[in-house]
């Protein structure tokens, strides 16, 4: 977009369209804004052509290291999964599970959505194909009591961690949203201080929604990362922005595909790279 003029109002514009439309949100958009412009005065730059790489030095600033997770140096921990229907939640717990499987780790999980049967099954089929035991009951039943059996089991077989699967809830639903709450006193009955993390799930072609349900889910559970899925497709990635500038939370992991290794550390060198990638 930013051609070998000299740099005027309009191209300030450009750039300024060029962020909301990669979901950036209003603001970010006007932090990198506000930040590309003072560098630039700095830095003497003059034409538009040169504004690329003082783009990318202010974005990489905007994001950080994602912490070491806090799932070791105890007898179990206990990772909560959560986030609205659609959004790669289950997927993104057998990756993360035959990660840490292959890593070594004695990994269990629960299967916490008990309001659809598909869930339950798409959790053991996944957990039989990574050699993985997962804990169920019936549709319909309390999740509550799902989590607390399985935090038992977990405690009993020697595992080092429990994955929970929670039903895909809308960030706008009172009710389910309590439900969760609910889930993460429960864990903590059986294993105090638990959950120790707990894992937000956004899909990244949905943008700025995604923040509003970041917003929304924090309230109830006190989310510790993010899991951003999707961003092989379309999903233009600048709402990882947003996460990090509007709600200081770090993005552990990124999702590039449905194969069961199709998910990666988040490296923010990596991440801003791919953006200006011409191929």
């Amino acid at each position: 977009m930013l051609g070998n003029s000299d740099i005027t109002d309009e191209t300030w514009d450009d750039v300024e369209a060029l962020l909301i439309q990669a979901d950036m949100g209003v603001p970010t958009t006007q932090r990198v804004l506000s930040d590309l412009q003072a560098k630039v005065r700095k830095e003497g730059i003059t034409r538009a052509d040169q504004i690329n790489n003082a783009l990318k030095e202010v974005l990489r600033s905007l994001l950080s290291e994602p912490p070491v997770p806090n799932i070791s140096g105890r007898p179990l921990s206990i990772i909560l999964i959560v986030g609205v229907n659609g959004s790669g939640k289950t997927t993104s717990i057998a990756k993360i599970a035959n990660r840490l499987n292959n890593n070594g780790r004695k990994v269990m999980l629960a299967a916490g959505d008990t309001f659809r049967a598909a869930a339950i099954e798409q959790l053991q089929t996944w957990g039989q194909r990574i050699g993985v035991p997962v804990v169920a009951n019936k549709p319909g039943s309390d999740p509550a009591a799902v989590v607390f059996d399985a935090a038992s089991a977990a405690h009993a077989r020697g595992c080092d961690i429990l994955i929970v699967d929670t039903a895909g809830r809308l960030h706008t639903n009172y009710n389910l949203m309590e439900e969760l709450a609910k889930i993460k006193a429960i864990s903590a009955k059986v294993i105090p201080d638990a959950p120790h993390e707990v894992w937000l799930v956004l899909d990244g072609t949905t943008g700025q929604n995604a923040l509003e349900q970041a917003k929304k889910f924090r309230e109830q559970v006190d989310v510790t990362g993010i899991i951003v899925t999707k961003l092989d497709g379309t999903a233009k990635g600048g709402m990882i922005f947003s996460i990090f500038n509007e709600l200081k939370l770090p993005v552990h992991y990124v999702g590039l595909g449905e194969g069961v290794t199709n998910l990666v550390f988040f490296d923010p060198d990596n991440f801003v790279n791919s953006l200006f990638d011409e191929n």
